[in-house]
């Protein structure tokens, strides 16, 4: 069977904050839409659920399409594994979503330290802060070590690319 090209979906989800006085108390509501991108459908939500719902609609109309000369039977399959991931999505999401909007300098201070974990991991050199009066024009010497760590990167992710797509064979 040939190999089906892979379908991007988009979706932008935006927040908006109203702040109101009831019964001489301040309260806060928390509203938003979620957009697909490539469709131009959209849905206005007050419980992030129905954002989640909107989205696994629109990734399982996108499968469905993709798989119309499948029997019934793998296309419920391919389905069920394609929304496996909203299982945890679904589950996590919220909570994440919440904890931002609590306390957003915690959470992209959380976000930042992830960030620099993973930095520090390609190696310290990278991770180092280079200051803008050290800047200079790079020699020969450093253009082709840049270059070398630039095709063996390409390498490692090659090979990354491999062992994902034999996972993903694997399912």
């Amino acid at each position: 069977m040939a190999k089906k090209p892979e379908q991007t979906a988009s979706f932008m989800v935006r927040f908006h904050q109203k702040i109101f006085e009831e019964d001489g108390e301040s309260n806060v509501q928390w509203r938003g839409k979620v957009s697909h991108v490539q469709g131009g459908d959209e849905q206005r939500f007050s419980d992030f659920k129905e954002a989640v719902t909107f989205i696994q609609e629109k990734l399982s109309e996108l499968t469905l399409e993709a798989t119309k000369e499948h029997s019934p039977e793998q296309r419920e399959g391919i389905l069920k594994k394609s929304l496996d991931m909203w299982k945890t999505v679904a589950q996590v999401g919220p909570k994440v979503i919440m904890d931002t909007i609590k306390d957003p300098k915690k959470q992209i201070a959380q976000i930042q330290d992830q960030i620099q974990d993973q930095i520090s991991h390609l190696g310290d050199e990278i991770g180092e802060k280079v200051h803008i009066d050290q800047w200079r024009n790079a020699s020969r010497s450093d253009f082709k070590k840049v270059k070398k760590s630039i095709n063996e990167l390409a390498g490692e992710i090659k090979k990354l690319h491999a062992k994902i797509d034999k996972l993903s064979k694997k399912k």
